[in-house]
């Protein structure tokens, strides 16, 4: 393919320029592309308090998305902030300057590059910061889940049905090969940052704004996630991004507000890779 023919996501002027090399130039500057269609549903779904985008955490396609909403989001000033799964309470970029350096960045938001790496996650959150928004930390650090194992008042926190589904999927989603006395106390921990979420984002709202929640999409699930522990009245809308039909969230589907396909990634055995790390 020649060289003046190899298009990007630049805008359509910017690629008719490029193309004037080729051929004779154009006498006016041509409208921008149409958007991409599900940021155009995306953005159907608002006005809404929180915007609530699960993601597959090992799917690039997903992480570029969270990069997308953000700057369309806030281009529109539309987005009151952004909080992630990503970093825990007590982080924020509340006070750093729009070029703040990403060094700045990671040290407000306290990140942890062995759980989270900042290329795949950085690229939103610089975004927003560049755009005024204030990135929130949502989860909950270790000292603090290890207590809620034993807080039994968490159990009562879901119904009885959706509570009993959360426990299947911690047996599941550890491949079949925890004891089951941890299944509780482990269903208790999804429960606590679940909690914690919520009340990151109900802290952060604004009236006529919209909140940005990027978590994994287990958090996001309408009937067992972050949008049981918000208010009654909170106004949350949930997008599912769909790398795969077999995505552990597929049963659910029918329940979010909107389904992004985004492909399949490549084929992965993380059984085979939790057996892996329990070897003794």
């Amino acid at each position: 393919m020649p060289l003046c023919w190899r298009i990007t996501q630049a805008s359509l002027y910017s690629v008719l320029l490029a193309l004037s090399a080729c051929s004779s130039p154009l006498p006016t500057p041509p409208t921008d592309p149409a958007p991409d269609p599900r940021l155009t549903q995306l953005r159907q779904l608002l006005p809404a308090d929180a915007l609530l985008l699960g993601e597959q955490h090992d799917a690039p396609a997903h992480q570029r998305i969270h990069q997308q909403v953000v700057q369309v989001l806030a281009a529109q000033g539309q987005l009151a902030a952004l909080v992630l799964e990503m970093a825990n309470q007590g982080g924020s970029t509340r006070g750093l300057p729009a070029q703040a350096t990403e060094a700045d960045i990671q040290a407000a938001l306290r990140w942890d590059e062995r759980a989270w790496p900042w290329g795949t996650y950085g690229p939103a959150v610089v975004s927003a910061v560049r755009a005024g928004v204030p990135v929130l930390g949502a989860n909950l650090p270790m000292s603090a889940l290890r207590a809620t194992t034993r807080d039994t008042s968490l159990d009562q926190r879901l119904p009885s049905a959706a509570l009993a589904e959360q426990q299947q999927r911690i047996r599941t989603g550890h491949c079949d090969m925890l004891p089951e006395s941890q299944i509780a106390p482990m269903t208790r921990m999804q429960i606590a940052r679940d909690r914690a979420m919520a009340q990151t984002i109900t802290e952060a709202a604004q009236a006529g704004r919209t909140v940005l929640l990027l978590a994994g999409h287990g958090h996001v699930a309408p009937a067992l996630g972050v949008p049981q522990h918000l208010p009654p009245t909170f106004k949350a809308k949930t997008v599912l991004l769909l790398a795969s039909q077999g995505d552990a969230a597929i049963e659910s589907i029918a329940k979010f507000d909107l389904v992004w396909p985004t492909g399949p990634i490549p084929p992965r055995d993380y059984c085979a890779e939790f057996k892996a790390t329990r070897k003794p």
